[in-house]
Formats: C-alpha cells, sequence, structure tokens
C-alpha cells in the first residue's frame, strides 16, 4: 500500500528514522545524562532523582550484577516492581550490564510467576517486599540463582525512608511476612556496586534488551523478543512524532506500570530522550492521591487508557487542577471512548488521542498527529518508516475502507516469541506481524480499529464488533462501565453485556430500548448482567477473554 499517510503527518515529522543512530538503548541513556545531569529525571513520593544520579546509581546497579553476581552477557533478569525510583535505576542498570530484562507483573499469581520466570529462564530478580510472598513460593521451581529485595522507600533520604517502610509493614500491613534466603537488600546492591569497577560491555543493536511478555488478553502470555535496535527504533519514531509540540522542560504523568510496554517506551524511553521530569505515580487506583500528585506539578503530558481518564474524570476535584501547560494526552491499550474524550476535552481544553501499538511492535505502530483539535476516533497515522496493510482472511492486501486484519512492518517489530518457534510462524509473515486486530484505513491515512479478530462476534452469519456495542451503551448517562462478548447460542453466538450502572436505578428495558434505537437488530444484546466490577489487567484494560473463559466454565458445569 502506497504510503498516504506522510502527506498528513504534522510538519517537522519525518518519513524515515534512522534506527541505527543509537547503538543500544544504553546510548540514549548515558546522551541523556550527559546533556541533563542537573535536571529532575524521575519523582516519586516526593522524592526527585537528577539524571545525573541515575547514571550514578545505575552503574552501581550494573557493577553489581556483572562483578558480585557474575551474570553473564545475555542473562535474564526479572524485575517485579511497580511505579517507584528503583524500577529505573534497577532497569537501566540491568542494560548496561549487557543483560535482558524481563518485566514481570507484580500482581501475578503463583501460577502465572512460575509460568514467566520458567519460561524466560531468569536468573536473577529484582522484587518489592510486598509481592515477595508470591515469589517465595515458586523459587524452588524456577532458575533464579540471586533474588533483590527492595522495599518502597528504599530510595528517599532518611528518616523518611526509614518511616515510609515502617508504616507500609506494621500499620498498614502492606508488606507480608516472608522468609527467602540468602536474599540481597537493594540498597546494599547500590552500596557495593558503587565501590566496585563498571567494566562497560559492548552491547550491539542486535543483543536483546526485553524479553517483554504479552498481556494474555487473547490466550497465554509468550515473551516478545525485543533488541536494542527494536527499541532504539521505537523511541526515534515516537521521539520524532513528539518532537515539534515538545520543550526543554516536559513534566510527563507516568500512571500507567513501567513494567507495560506502553508506558515503558512512551513515558520512560522516549520522555527521557528529550530530558524531561517522569512523574512516577506508584498506585493509579487511589485516584484523590493521584489528583493530589497532579495538582503539585505543571505537566505537560500524560497517557494513560480510557478506565484511568475515566476514572479521574469522574472524581469532582480533578476539573479544578491547572491544566494550562498540558499539551499532550495520549491514549492506548484499549479503545478510547468518545463520550470520555469528549468530556476530557471540555475539562482539559486538550484533546485526548488515540495511539496504538502491541507488545510485539515495541510497542508503537499508529498515534495520532499532535496539532489536532478533537478525538477523531481513529488510532492516528501509522508512524515514520512504518508499512501496514490491510489484508483478508487468505492474506490477500485489501483496498481503502474495506475491513480486514492489520499487518504491520518496521524496525520496532519483535524478532519473534521466546522459544517459540511454532506460535512465532503464526505471527510473522515475510517481516510482517499479523496484529490480530480488524481494520480499515482511509483515504487519508488513518487507520480505525474496528474489533480484535479473536472477539469477534458471529450472530446468524453475521458479524457483531463488541467496540461499536460498547461504544453504543456507553453512551448512555446511567453506564459506569461495559463489556461485550459472544456466548453460545443456538445459532452460533448472541451477543451479551455486562454493565456497571453509574445510576443504580437504571433497568435492562431502557438499555435494550436504546441499543434498539442505535443498533440493527443481530447486534442489540440478547442478555444483560449488571456487575459491581469487571475483571481487567493490570494496567486497567477490560478483559473480555476472562468473561468468555466464565461464561464457557459455567456452562460446563
Amino acid at each position: 500500500m502506497e504510503k498516504i499517510w506522510i502527506k498528513h503527518y504534522q510538519a517537522g515529522v519525518p518519513a524515515e528514522i534512522d534506527p541505527h543512530c543509537y547503538q543500544s538503548v544504553n546510548e540514549v541513556l548515558e546522551e541523556a545524562c550527559r546533556k541533563y545531569a542537573a535536571k529532575p529525571a524521575f519523582t516519586n513520593l516526593n522524592h526527585t532523582m537528577t539524571y545525573h544520579a541515575l547514571e550514578e546509581k545505575t552503574k552501581a546497579f550494573a557493577a553489581y550484577l556483572l562483578g558480585k553476581l557474575k551474570l553473564n552477557h545475555g542473562d535474564r533478569v526479572a524485575l517485579m516492581m511497580p511505579n517507584i525510583l528503583q524500577y529505573p535505576v534497577a532497569m537501566f542498570g540491568i542494560l548496561r550490564a549487557g543483560l535482558v530484562a524481563v518485566n514481570v507483573n507484580p500482581f501475578y499469581t503463583a501460577r502465572e510467576l512460575e509460568d514467566q520466570l520458567r519460561d524466560s529462564g531468569c536468573k536473577a530478580i529484582v522484587v518489592l517486599a510486598n509481592f515477595t510472598e508470591t515469589l517465595q513460593g515458586v523459587l524452588p521451581k524456577t532458575f533464579i540463582e540471586s533474588v533483590i529485595v527492595t522495599e518502597v522507600g528504599d530510595l528517599l533520604p532518611f528518616p523518611r525512608s526509614f518511616l515510609i517502610n515502617w508504616v507500609l509493614k506494621f500499620v498498614k500491613k502492606m508488606v507480608p511476612t516472608w522468609s527467602i534466603k540468602p536474599y540481597i537488600p537493594f540498597k546494599e546492591v547500590l552500596k557495593t556496586g558503587a565501590v566496585l569497577i563498571f567494566r562497560k560491555p559492548v552491547v550491539s543493536g542486535s543483543d536483546v534488551a526485553f524479553l517483554q511478555y504479552t498481556g494474555g488478553t487473547t490466550g497465554l502470555a509468550k515473551g516478545a523478543v525485543l533488541t536494542h535496535q527494536n527499541m532504539v527504533a521505537n523511541i526515534e519514531q515516537a521521539y520524532a512524532w513528539i518532537k515539534p509540540v515538545v520543550g526543554s522542560n516536559e513534566i510527563i504523568i507516568t500512571a500507567l506500570p513501567l513494567y507495560h510496554i506502553f508506558s515503558l517506551l512512551a513515558n520512560c524511553l522516549t520522555f527521557l530522550r528529550v530530558g524531561a521530569l517522569n512523574v512516577l505515580i506508584t498506585n493509579p487506583r487511589d485516584i484523590p492521591g493521584f489528583i493530589r500528585v497532579l495538582k503539585r506539578y505543571p505537566f505537560t503530558a500524560i497517557t494513560g487508557v480510557n478506565t484511568l481518564f475515566k476514572a479521574l474524570l469522574n472524581h469532582p476535584k480533578f476539573a479544578k487542577l491547572n491544566f494550562s501547560a498540558l499539551r499532550i494526552a495520549l491514549g492506548g491499550g484499549m479503545a478510547v471512548q468518545p463520550v470520555v474524550a469528549t468530556r476530557w476535552k471540555a475539562i482539559t481544553k486538550v484533546p485526548l488521542l488515540e495511539a496504538y501499538g502491541l507488545t510485539e511492535t515495541s510497542p508503537a505502530v499508529c498515534i495520532n498527529p499532535l496539532n489536532l483539535q478533537d478525538f477523531n476516533g481513529s488510532i492516528g497515522l501509522p508512524i515514520s518508516s512504518t508499512d501496514i496493510s490491510i489484508r483478508s482472511d487468505k492474506g490477500q492486501e485489501m483496498g481503502l475502507n474495506e475491513t480486514g486484519e492489520l499487518w504491520v512492518r518496521g524496525p520496532q517489530v519483535m524478532q519473534g516469541y521466546w522459544q517459540k518457534p511454532e506460535e512465532t510462524a503464526l505471527v510473522l509473515q515475510d517481516g510482517w506481524v499479523c496484529t490480530g486486530d480488524i481494520a480499515t484505513i482511509d483515504q487519508n491515512g488513518f487507520v480505525r480499529i474496528v474489533d480484535r479478530k479473536k472477539d469477534m462476534i458471529l450472530v446468524s452469519g453475521f458479524k457483531v464488533y463488541p467496540n461499536e456495542v460498547e461504544e453504543v451503551i456507553s453512551r448512555m448517562k446511567g453506564v459506569f462501565e461495559v463489556a461485550v462478548i459472544g456466548v453460545p447460542s443456538a445459532e452460533g453466538e448472541r451477543v451479551k453485556a455486562y454493565i456497571i450502572k453509574k445510576d443504580p436505578r437504571l433497568t435492562q428495558e431502557e438499555i435494550l430500548e436504546h441499543c434498539h434505537r442505535e443498533l440493527t437488530h443481530y447486534k442489540v444484546p440478547k442478555e444483560i448482567e449488571f456487575r459491581k466490577e469487571l475483571p481487567k489487567s493490570n494496567v486497567g484494560k477490560i478483559l473480555r477473554r476472562a468473561l468468555r473463559d466464565e461464561t464457557r466454565g459455567a456452562a460446563a458445569l
């Protein structure tokens, strides 16, 4: 397909980037720490770490991994932490040591944790003490030889570090009793590493930087092999996109966990490139606490998922914040609903724009031009050096405005799934990654996601896309959240909606009446179930798969 989207790029955004402009992510870090040494890099819990301190601490961490733990080039090290200052220190330290970072969701169950640690073959792990109980039970079944344990306050100044750790452990009871022997305190790693000689390893673009496990929304999690060149390419692609609108004093709000690929690339790595201050939100579900942090900083950029933006908008104090510095608001991970985007623009005066990516593409594929004034319902334009194609079920290329599976090609595409050649062959076709998302592209190059291929519902031979039904239902004032799936029926499948009420007086009859007005008959839900909560991923994405699994389980009883 001809790159018709390039002519709609914002002025200053190039058609191509150089994926080899840095040899590794380490060079991006080192350059930022030189250029912005005195500037604040990360802040969390009212304490800020400068770029100079980041350079020193990551070097000490890397020196310890190599000098004391004797890890070898390419060994895997797991990170099991929320957004705290220790995360960037450990993550960059792992990369600087020539090792591979494996991000782990700290809320994993023991089964999920064991599967990922065994599959990745991690030799060491950095874990927050709050989650050691889960780790403790699976350690004997893994290849881990070294456990580094940190507490929330470890990088805060004394006596605040002591007080926060003491309160979390003994007052809030957030740190369970655990016994891992031997283990290494995080503070000891930095103290010892600071006096070791750091022998900088040679790290090339072909070396693996991350084993980034997929969120598992469509099945078992798989480790996407992302090299330094993959990550550098995507950093450059994202940087080229934001360059026309960023200045010298950027402040980005990082509420999505850094162990998630969206936040890792967009917030941590890309904004590192411009010397930004990254405000780490440890618990974004604490909306009042989150808003207090937002009040403290004249933030210029924020990323999130639809559910996060909705939660902020629903709190009365959010509208009272000062948004005069805000220039970039990006939603990803799931579809941004028009009603949320409209409310966001009304309150902040800044459009909430969609971006799109995959774990398998490091992740960015499409972003809306940042000079747009309004939400447009699309995921944007393919970014620099990126090819896309809309394909039929037989792999044939479709035309403009025709529906098919979205395929992506570019320097950000993964090498494959870790030790899963058969799974890799299903997704990678001659350099193209088959996304599993159903999409269209219009005459201006804007891409719209219709739905996940596996989420599509087949009703008497007619295709129903859950996103469409959810968007219609979400427009009702009495609806807080909605998820739509297909459940088995005599005709194949029927549409079922799970709804959380905002207005307790809302009835099924009112919902059905609204749906019959807005949808053709076969798209209207045949079942409606009211719930107090919906299953969600670690970043707040509603998990339709979990609802389908639940339905199948109930049918089997």
